[in-house]
């Protein structure tokens, strides 16, 4: 029985991305479409998500990407008031073989560093939490999870 949920989902539930050529299966909390291929005419309902995504994608190749718009839970805040946007604060999971070799300071400027238009943006992003992983890293706590959770089921 998996007791920590993202959302109300399953961990186990969430996807994550292959490859940078299957981005169909891309966690999407807020948004209606699956893809950021998507050819419709109609603009996104999620724009900022989509620029991280696209960007992340794109130069960071990542096995796993989870986007979280958390800007919900700081709608109340001060700082938000008159802010029309919806999509001011994301929690982002990034594995990737870029981060091989790079400190955790270093991670997260290279991820500033491709994100620096949106987060200077008037109703951009206000907020960014990270948490950057190499794929090794990324491989050992998903074996200590899984034996977290053995152990768990074994109690039970």
């Amino acid at each position: 029985m998996l007791r920590r949920t993202v959302f109300g989902l399953a961990r186990s539930a969430i996807p994550t991305v292959s490859s940078a050529t299957s981005l169909t299966a891309v966690f999407r909390p807020f948004s209606t479409t699956t893809s950021i291929m998507s050819t419709s005419a109609s603009p996104s309902t999620t724009p900022m998500e989509d620029a991280i995504r696209e960007k992340i994608t794109t130069h960071l190749s990542p096995r796993t990407l989870q986007i979280h718009n958390d800007s919900h839970l700081h709608a109340h805040h001060s700082a938000m008031r008159g802010v029309t946007s919806r999509e001011t604060h994301f929690r982002v999971v990034i594995s990737s073989d870029a981060f091989k070799g790079k400190m955790q300071p270093a991670r997260h400027r290279l991820v500033y560093g491709l994100l620096k238009d949106e987060m200077a943006k008037e109703g951009g992003i206000h907020a960014l939490q990270l948490r950057t992983m190499t794929l090794e890293e990324e491989d050992k706590r998903r074996e200590k999870e899984e034996a977290e959770e053995r152990a768990r089921t074994c109690k039970d």
